[in-house]
């Protein structure tokens, strides 16, 4: 009888041999904002024009309150509340997972610009008006999907959710409120880092850290 074949060996080789030389652009202290909100929006918009995809895509990384992470990507939707901010159901698993820990981590990455901003800090809710401005905004459908999914919850079948679109669209009709289980957070930061890739993995970061009302600049090795 044959015995099934170890892909390992040449996954692994195919995985190790993959590499970028990243050679575009630098990082400098002596080019940087000195407020790193006014910097992010500097990156932002030249990220924009580089037309770099989903460039609101971020990593948001929790953790439960006996510290085991998770992460998963969100969409940035605004930048307010002296932070940044995103919308969910807040009886999600990181709604949970910040419920007990407030504390998270963002990563953007723009791959077209050769360019990361990492971002720690506190985490709270945004403001009913916020979140009720937002959720005005959105198209029917992903209203009614914030009323009809559970989310995180294990359900039986995808019927579920079919099942309570239709009933909620019934329900609600053409006027569709914000449920009090969906709003927004803001990620309030306590430091940001600027990583721009450089030739022979010598990359360039930058590190803002709060200090009272201020903001430290320093840089890190890479």
């Amino acid at each position: 009888m044959s015995q099934p074949k170890d892909h390992s060996s040449s996954l692994h080789n195919h995985i190790a041999a993959i590499r970028t030389e990243y050679k575009q652009l630098t990082l400098d202290e002596k080019d940087v904002e000195p407020d790193p909100f006014l910097q992010f929006d500097k990156w932002w918009q030249q990220a924009i024009s580089a037309e770099a995809g989903e460039v609101n895509a971020m990593t948001l990384a929790t953790a439960s309150q006996d510290g085991i992470p998770d992460a998963r990507i969100v969409l940035l939707k605004n930048i307010a509340e002296n932070g940044f901010v995103f919308f969910t159901n807040y009886d999600s698993r990181k709604g949970q997972q910040l419920l007990e820990n407030p504390h998270a981590a963002l990563v953007f990455f723009w791959k077209e610009l050769e360019r990361q901003v990492r971002i720690k800090g506190k985490v709270t809710k945004v403001s009913q008006e916020l979140s009720d401005s937002y959720f005005a905004s959105r198209p029917t459908g992903s209203k009614v999907g914030a009323w009809s999914s559970p989310q995180s919850q294990v359900i039986a079948s995808r019927v579920i959710l079919q099942q309570n679109e239709l009933n909620f669209k019934a329900q609600f009709g053409e006027t569709i409120p914000r449920p009090e289980h969906w709003g927004g957070y803001v990620v309030i930061p306590q430091s940001i880092e600027f990583w721009q890739g450089r030739p022979s993995r010598l990359h360039d970061r930058i590190l803002y850290t709060k200090n009272k009302d201020s903001w430290q600049i320093t840089r890190l090795a890479p």
